[in-house]
């Protein structure tokens, strides 16, 4: 064997493939690709020291010394991992023993005080199931003793990511199964037999513990659906998914977390407390509340959040965190839990290929803690491509591939596809599942295929149609795998449990009680919404409209009707404000929040009414600060009845219709959970029940008399003129009481308004929680 004594070692990332045709070759340090091993240095330390005594090989010395070959010549350490560096290869090749494993793979380990990186020997045999043999060395960096774990150097690496293992509580180790699954949807508009599209064609595959699962393919190939049909969200057609052999069940929902495509946060709430309610709500009840939020700051130092962890999570007009850091809360969400399985849509998109590698990186050592991760992922770059460890490429609801993701680009060799030039695995793959063969082989099969006669393909630039190459394709993988991964899906899986692991997902010690939820979410709702309704934006607006009524009613009496009726109109403007502003407000709640709403309705975090109430209480604090504000300026501006009686029973009243609107508002919103219909509805409402209220009109027609009983404005119009105006026994000759306006009004006879504005509060609110009841059921 030909060996060059002193090459430069190069590392490529985590690439683990190698070409077979380097087989032939000699075989040269440059020919290893490095592999980071995340291995127990204790483990690692004992096989090393066994492997020594039978093969021979010698003691490496530390990196921090300089080595010397038998030539002499002296090998200098790098400065970073991430660099090249020098290997003094003479005495790892002279002691590396003539007899081979059962896989005809070198395996050689040196002493504790080795390399923690491995490569493949590309001059040795591979075996068909495993293309890369490896040369595993121990890290300078490990300490026994320390949980058994290494943790590489990552100060020279900055696409790298610290991941440091917080939580400790034992997983259930669950495996899925899935074959044959097809999914079907209705065709809207169609409704004869056999309208139906499949979206999902006969899909199989599996992902076990401590595995990562790749869903990919072109947009519409399938991915989200089959990502949906595996967590148990959406029912499958036909086929069969299996959690340990076992059918979906509700109770599996507790071992499950997915990941939207989108990022569900509020961004009004820092990390910290975004992870800390979800904490509060979802972990289980045996847990005191400072355990709870001890949980959610080690999910924050396990992501690496802590830098970040007091600052706003941010959004479209609220500047917060980054597009990483929000993705990583949303994962932070999930693994809350310790979830045994791991769902995620899309979770790298927008982000750039840095960030997104660091999202691969912490998908790979979630799994490697003992969970199965599935993620859908439309075109990765090189280095995430190859942090998976499973792959299923789609396309057009069909199975292209599925298998090892390092086997990918062999198995399209076998083919024959391969790229003409360089190009990312990736790229390589979605072009193929797209149809498009442009820069890559044409396979033989595919040309014999289409001959006609003398000609070749039927097309300009003489290659066939996407059509053509991903009926192809299919047909290939068929013949090829298909029969073969069926058989392995056969074959029993023993996994070994505690028992009290397994009866925990039966336990109701789940999450917390109705009264906590209560709390808990009203406490969220002040924080969160605190920002929107003390705005400068929205103060400003109050203040000044109360500045200018108060400026233009400066002093106002009611000596005579004219006044009087001038002091009627400034009392009919604050019944119409007051209704105006929080029903348009509240129109915005629920449709603003329905995803969040459905994401976590849909983990079972807390009970709708829970959520409702808390909801709704939280809004009345805020609710009415600013009215005070309002009536404290334009009261006294104004010089309405100068009494404290008067002017609490006028604050009171304006309370109930500031209330009675609100609850108007989320009916509407709950009706339509669009905001363009509500408000426009909400417009038409607001302006019969203005009109109707009794200024503008004092007799309306007998069969639009009900307008006026239903209209917030009419009862709280009727109030303040009776608190300010109101006689106190039925006189004659008095001008203000024989005023249009005040004429009828008795003093202390409002039960009637109060009674109605009260129907009104819990009327609207009791239909608005049953129409959110059926929006979120469907």
């Amino acid at each position: 064997m030909e060996v060059k004594k002193e090459h430069k070692l190069e590392r490529y990332g985590s690439f683990e493939g190698i070409d077979h045709e380097a087989a032939t070759t000699p075989w040269t340090v440059k020919d290893a690709i490095i592999v980071p091993q995340r291995k127990s240095c204790s483990k690692i330390s004992s096989v090393a020291q066994d492997d020594k005594d039978e093969a021979g090989i010698s003691k490496m010395k530390s990196f921090d010394k300089n080595l010397e070959s038998p030539a002499g010549k002296k090998i200098r350490k790098a400065k970073s991992l991430s660099a090249q560096f020098l290997v003094n290869i003479d005495e790892l090749i002279n002691n590396v023993p003539a007899s081979y494993d059962q896989t005809d793979s070198v395996l050689s380990r040196a002493s504790s005080n080795g390399l923690g990186y491995s490569f493949p020997l590309a001059g040795s045999t591979m075996p068909s199931e495993n293309f890369s043999d490896v040369l595993r060395l121990q890290s300078p960096n490990c300490k026994d003793g320390e949980n058994g774990q290494s943790e590489p150097d990552h100060e020279d690496e900055p696409d790298s990511f610290r991941w440091k293992q917080v939580i400790s509580e034992p997983v259930l180790p669950i495996y899925i199964k899935f074959q044959d699954v097809k999914y079907k949807v209705s065709v809207k508009g169609v409704k004869r037999a056999g309208s139906e599209k499949y979206i999902l064609n006969g899909i199989t595959g599996s992902v076990y513990p401590g595995e990562v699962l790749a869903l990919m393919g072109p947009s519409g190939g399938g991915k989200t659906s089959l990502l949906s049909l595996l967590s148990g969200r959406v029912k499958f057609s036909s086929g069969t998914i299996t959690y340990n052999d076992q059918p979906f069940t509700r109770s599996l929902k507790r071992r499950i977390g997915f990941v939207l495509q989108d990022d569900v946060v509020f961004p009004h709430l820092t990390v910290k407390e975004t992870l800390t309610y979800a904490a509060l709500l979802r972990l289980s009840s045996t847990l005191t509340r400072e355990q709870k939020k001890e949980r959610a700051m080690n999910v924050i130092n396990e992501l690496g959040l802590e830098r970040c962890q007091d600052t706003l999570i941010g959004g479209t007009f609220v500047r917060g965190i980054s597009g990483g850091e929000r993705k990583r809360v949303c994962i932070g969400n999930e693994i809350l839990l310790n979830p045994s399985l791991l769902f995620l849509d899309e979770p790298t998109s927008g982000l750039d290929s840095t960030t997104a590698l660091r999202i691969g990186q912490i998908l790979n050592n979630i799994a490697k803690a003992g969970k199965a991760v599935v993620t859908t992922i439309h075109q990765p770059s090189s280095r995430l491509f190859h942090k998976f460890d499973r792959l299923i490429l789609l396309s057009r609801g069909s199975s292209l591939y599925f298998g090892k993701a390092s086997e990918a680009m062999m198995y399209f060799s076998t083919i024959g596809c391969n790229p003409l030039i360089a190009m990312n695995p990736s790229d390589f793959l979605i072009d193929l599942a797209s149809g498009n063969i442009k820069d890559k082989s044409v396979p033989s099969e595919l040309e014999d295929k289409f001959l006609q006669g003398s000609k070749r393909f039927d097309k300009k630039d003489g290659r066939p149609s996407s059509v053509d190459v991903q009926e192809f394709l299919v047909e290939a993988y068929e013949v090829r795998l298909a029969k073969i991964e069926k058989i392995k899906l056969q074959k029993p899986v023993i996994i070994q449990s505690e028992p009290e692991i397994e009866g925990r997902s039966n336990s109701r010690e789940w999450g917390a009680t109705w009264w906590e939820q209560f709390s808990i979410l009203f406490s969220r709702g002040l924080k969160e919404r605190r920002h929107e309704y003390l705005s400068s934006t929205r103060v400003t607006q109050v203040i000044s409209t109360a500045i200018i009524i108060g400026l233009l009613w400066w002093h106002s009496d009611a000596s005579t009707p004219k006044r009087l009726q001038d002091q009627a109109g400034l009392l009919f403007f604050v019944s119409v404000f007051w209704g105006f502003f929080p029903l348009f407000n509240a129109i915005f709640t629920f449709p603003q929040e329905r995803a969040m709403l459905t994401k976590e309705r849909s983990v079972g975090m807390y009970k709708l009414s829970a959520y409702f109430l808390g909801r709704t209480t939280s809004d009345l604090p805020l609710d009415l600060v600013l009215p005070i504000v309002f009536l404290l300026i334009v009261y006294f501006m104004v010089g309405l009845k100068l009494s404290f009686a008067s002017f609490s029973l006028t604050m009171l009243t304006v309370f109930l219709s500031v209330v009675a609107a609100q609850g108007l508002g989320l009916t509407i919103g709950a009706a339509f959970m669009d905001v363009k219909k509500a408000t426009t509805v909400a417009s038409i409402i607001v302006m019969a029940f203005m009109l109707s209220a009794g200024f503008f009109i004092q007799k309306v027609p007998s069969f639009m008399v009900w307008v006026r009983y239903i209209s917030f404005n009419y009862h709280t119009y009727r109030l303040l003129l009776k608190i300010q105006y109101g006689c106190p026994a039925p006189t004659s000759g008095s001008s203000s009481c024989e005023s249009p306006f005040i004429r009828g009004l008795r003093l202390g006879e409002g039960e009637t308004e109060v009674g109605a504005l009260m129907a009104m509060i819990i009327v609207y609110r009791l239909l608005a929680y049953l129409l959110l009841r059926r929006i979120t059921k469907t």
